[in-house]
């Protein structure tokens, strides 16, 4: 069987046609980096112990797929391969061993990647039952938007009641779950910045306290009007360039900004001189790499939105819905910058 196994999965990444009798399903594939991804039949390997076979609904498209099919994110992929870090579907097969999960449940699922396809298979621990309560869009908004922002609020910043939180690309998908999360789980204060006066009347509408245009504004005296000179407590960053030192100037005595990423293109250095004035802290979250590091966490991370949205506590947005065979339009709709909230795409 595990000779078979290895056959099924070098057709799989050659994308090549199943053998005879064989399964298949589609996927998106990235078959050179760079380029338009093709949809592709692609054959279905049997399982391994502890692996699950899951038919996908929907998939979570994220910006570190798009940098992923570039060649340019941190972990690094060679073609051919199939994005996709997140999705929910049905569990439609279970392998020898796996107890987590039956056949029938609805589930989400992290994966590095493969997830951009009609079917996935993962080991049982990177699924988590979805409630009946709980939409499968909205289930597959949870796990990287909501799931950064929860680690960048609760475990890196130790976000408490009452205080100001900073977040900039307010308007994007993880951008939203910040707000969603320290307004309706945290108790906190937001202030959101975002490019255009539609997005700032979308994070206005969200939750936020406040929002700053900065495309037309000052972000750092904007910031300071609005606190009174004082700051604020918590900053997540995600544009980086000359919009992180402005956020870095716009903290408070002791303020801790969390680096969650660089829409903006630009990769910022950090002046030392700011972090010791203020006695300030500055720290990174990276989402994926607490999967290896404190898989506890991570996987409580998972149980805690789950319950967050069971109880109705957050209200994921969904920006946008793309069928499998748009995948490109998809993607250009990211990086075009039209996006608001979560871009997923569905297989149905």
């Amino acid at each position: 069987m595990a000779a078979a196994a290895a056959a099924a999965r070098r057709l799989c990444a050659l994308g090549l046609p199943a053998l005879p009798g064989a399964r298949g399903y589609r996927a998106a594939v990235c078959t050179q980096l760079a380029q338009p991804l093709l949809v592709q039949d692609l054959p279905a390997p049997p399982l391994q112990p502890r692996q699950v076979r899951v038919r996908v609904h929907y998939c979570g498209l994220n910006f570190a797929d798009i940098l992923a099919c570039k060649g340019l994110y941190q972990d690094k992929h060679a073609p051919p391969f199939t994005p996709g870090m997140e999705f929910s579907g049905t569990v439609t097969e279970t392998g020898e061993n796996v107890s987590a999960v039956k056949e029938g449940h609805r589930v989400i699922g992290v994966t590095d990647t493969s997830a951009m396809a009609e079917e996935c298979i993962v080991d049982e621990k990177m699924l988590w039952q979805i409630p009946n309560s709980v939409s499968s869009e909205d289930a597959a908004v949870l796990p990287v938007t909501y799931g950064t922002a929860w680690l960048a609020l609760h475990h890196r910043a130790r976000l408490q009641p009452r205080e100001t939180v900073l977040v900039t690309a307010g308007a994007g998908a993880s951008g939203l779950a910040i707000i969603d999360l320290a307004v309706s789980v945290f108790q906190a204060k937001v202030i959101a910045a975002a490019g255009s006066d539609p997005k700032c009347q979308l994070v206005l509408a969200s939750g936020a306290s406040h929002t700053v245009n900065y495309s037309q504004d000052s972000l750092r005296e904007q910031v300071t009007a609005l606190t009174g000179g004082r700051g604020v407590d918590v900053a997540i960053e995600a544009v980086g360039g000359d919009v992180f030192k402005a956020v870095l100037q716009s903290l408070a005595w002791e303020g801790r900004i969390v680096v969650m990423g660089f829409a903006g293109g630009k990769i910022p250095s950090i002046p030392a001189n700011l972090l010791l004035l203020k006695n300030v802290s500055a720290m990174g979250v990276y989402w994926s790499r607490y999967q290896r590091e404190d898989f506890p966490l991570f996987s409580s991370a998972m149980s805690s939105l789950l319950q967050y949205c069971q109880e109705g506590k957050i209200h994921p947005h969904v920006g946008a819905v793309f069928k499998l065979e748009e995948v490109n339009e998809a993607f250009s709709h990211v990086l075009q910058r039209k996006s608001t909230g979560k871009v997923i795409i569905s297989m149905k």
